[in-house]
């Protein structure tokens, strides 16, 4: 709903109060003069209830406005010197090679307001072509790090994990887990690949696990 329409719709109530109370004093409660009241009701009998809408208005055009060529002439030369402030580009445009365009300054600089180019820093910012500064640089990304193994079983990888107190058990119950960089998941027979020194640590006494090269039962 728009400004309009909540006007129309607050005079249609100013005489819908009117017709309701019998009193047009008593209906200008709503801060509307009783003349102004006289001459809608005139209007509202003559050409129904939209003539109450709000009419639009024409922006008034002041003598001393600048027309658009003169317009985009100032923007014009404002974006191929932005180093110039109004005073200079009032002096430039007086010249002959620019027309010999008489504008003041704080005409010129009323035209750059309005579109936004009243600084230096604005209009060099919209001749590079961002509005705001630059990112800083980022750092290039380190390289991935990778273990290299030549064969499975040739890297084991050593994790530990804190379960905690179990019911049934004494003591912290930790669990350990090793994994062997290079072996293929899908292999379930990986474990013949493994190099011999790491399968004498796994088959120790104490390494736990129902794995084949663990309990010896190939």
């Amino acid at each position: 709903m728009t400004n309009d329409d909540v006007l129309y719709r607050s005079r249609l109530r100013l005489f819908g109060l009117a017709q309701e109370l019998g009193s047009v004093r008593a209906a200008c409660r709503l801060e509307v003069h009783h003349s102004t009241f006289y001459r809608w009701r005139r209007q509202l009998l003559a050409f129904g209830p939209e003539i109450l809408r709000p009419r639009e208005r024409r922006q008034p055009r002041m003598p001393n406005a600048i027309v658009p060529m003169l317009d985009q002439r100032v923007l014009g030369l404002a974006l191929a010197y932005p180093d110039w402030g109004p005073d200079r580009l009032s002096a430039e445009l007086a010249r002959d090679k620019w027309g010999g365009l008489k504008l003041s300054p704080n005409g010129i600089w009323r035209v750059l307001s309005r579109h936004g180019l009243n600084t230096r820093a604005k209009r060099l910012g919209l001749i590079a072509g961002y509005a705001a500064p630059p990112e800083p640089s980022r750092p290039e990304p380190k390289p991935e790090l990778h273990i290299a193994a030549d064969r499975p079983g040739h890297r084991i990888q050593m994790d530990c994990f804190c379960i905690g107190r179990l019911s049934g058990a004494q003591g912290v119950v930790w669990q350990y887990c090793e994994t062997s960089n290079g072996t293929h998941p899908s292999r379930s027979d990986s474990w013949q690949y493994m190099d011999p020194d790491v399968l004498a640590v796994i088959r120790r006494p104490g390494s736990g696990g129902s794995h084949p090269a663990r309990t010896g039962k190939a």
